[in-house]
């Protein structure tokens, strides 16, 4: 009977050194890193691929409390890439790592130090971006979310999508020497989303990749393949992955007790989904302004010299639109009542919402599902796919330690790699 109360109080204790991670308070920490200008320029292949052209001007504003930056991981949407190369002089090793996700780690030129300025640029061409028939029989539509930073605040995010045979978009945008062109900044934690969509006919899309991306979009599975793959310090996270393993089980044991409880004492509220939707009044010309070409139902640019037929866009409420239009929550573009060559476009998104109380760096890898933090394990960065699988994030690891990788400790485990490697080495 002792030994079985003393077993139980040693499980109850573990239980509570598992589960204080979660519930302490955490300090906010001085931003490392500033992003100047987050630019992704976007253009369509004959067989549907994407080549995206990345350029990023990355700002050290502190080197000396996680040493300065040397390197970084900046994450693709998905491993169905073709060829990755680097496009600056600033990029010293480029390459393909899914240890933990899907990036290209970038190994700088040289160790960029506070208040320089580290700019690079490189070349993506990416594969299964695209879902056939999702929104309206007959389309294709293109979804993709750059990567956002819980840490980092990104002073301009930019964009740019070929409008060569592009049916619709949203949100609305610029045009600019033909591209279609988003600008907007990114607080920490901000994202931002945009959508493409394409007659079925306008590239070679493929119904099974098309399968596969709406598969990976809702959580069926990913991809690792196209390249080389670079696998780090791949013993000390499968040692590592065991701790957090252990204390994951013996959490997810006492969650419920534990959680409801303090939910109940500081007012905890649980992640949920909700609908953003957008409504956008598009008034058109009937004939082109370019070349007078009359508009074929459901084109927003002429078919013969490029130039958009749209005359006016501007975002509206639902209080706004025609009474038969108000409750309408499914994609699509539908007239708006009786008015000549006048449209309301409706684009909905579903958004993962957790109490800001709950919403820390580690919360949805322990939990489960997707959320505003990483899957990753680096703590500087955040992305999640709840909306689409066309999704990026980044990651900044320097040397020294910054903070996500392995010498910061981020799971609490009080175990640093040199340790591991030291065990595996008297073995």
């Amino acid at each position: 009977m002792k030994r079985r109360f003393t077993c139980a109080l040693f499980a109850l204790i573990l239980a509570a050194v598992c589960a204080l991670p979660f519930f302490a308070p955490r300090a906010r920490a001085e931003a490392l890193d500033e992003i100047l200008d987050y630019s992704i320029t976007v253009s369509v292949n004959d067989d549907a691929t994407l080549d995206m052209l990345y350029h990023i001007d990355w700002k050290v504003l502190d080197s000396d409390s996680e040493g300065p930056l040397s390197w970084v991981r900046v994450g693709i949407p998905n491993g169905h890439y073709n060829k990755i190369e680097a496009r600056s002089s600033t990029i010293k090793k480029i390459a393909y790592t899914s240890s933990d996700g899907h990036y290209v780690r970038i190994d700088l030129d040289r160790e960029y130090y506070e208040g320089e300025v580290a700019s690079f640029d490189f070349a993506l061409e990416q594969d299964y971006m695209y879902e056939m028939n999702r929104l309206t029989e007959g389309e294709t539509v293109y979804d993709f979310t750059p990567g956002w930073f819980d840490d980092i605040e990104v002073d301009n995010l930019t964009i740019r999508w070929n409008c060569d045979k592009v049916l619709s978009i949203s949100p609305s945008a610029l045009i600019r020497d033909g591209y279609y062109t988003w600008s907007t900044p990114l607080g920490e934690g901000d994202t931002y989303s945009v959508s493409v969509t394409y007659p079925n006919d306008a590239f070679s899309f493929n119904f099974e990749k098309s399968e596969v991306t709406r598969q990976e979009r809702e959580g069926g599975g990913g991809y690792n393949g196209g390249g080389d793959s670079e696998i780090s310090d791949g013993a000390a996270l499968v040692g590592l992955g065991v701790l957090i393993g252990i204390g994951y089980l013996v959490y997810r044991i006492f969650k419920s007790v534990i959680t409801r409880a303090f939910n109940a004492a500081a007012n905890f509220g649980a992640s949920s989904t909700k609908k953003k939707i957008t409504r956008e009044k598009i008034v058109y010309y009937p004939t082109c302004q370019g070349c007078g070409a009359v508009r074929p139902e459901g084109k927003d640019t002429c078919e013969y010299c490029g130039r958009s037929f749209i005359q006016s866009k501007e975002t509206v409420t639902e209080e706004q639109v025609p009474d038969e239009l108000k409750k309408k929550e499914t994609d699509g573009t539908y007239r708006w009542g009786s008015a000549p060559n006048t449209y309301i476009r409706i684009h909905t998104v579903p958004i993962v919402v957790s109490s800001p109380a709950r919403t820390t760096r580690s919360s949805s890898w322990f939990s489960g599902g997707s959320s505003g933090s990483s899957h990753s394990s680096c703590a500087h960065s955040s992305c999640a796919c709840a909306s689409s699988c066309a999704c990026a994030c980044a990651c900044a690891c320097a040397g020294g330690g910054r903070a996500g990788c392995s010498n910061k400790d981020f799971y609490n485990t009080g175990l640093k790699l040199k340790q591991l490697e030291m065990k595996k080495k008297t073995k």
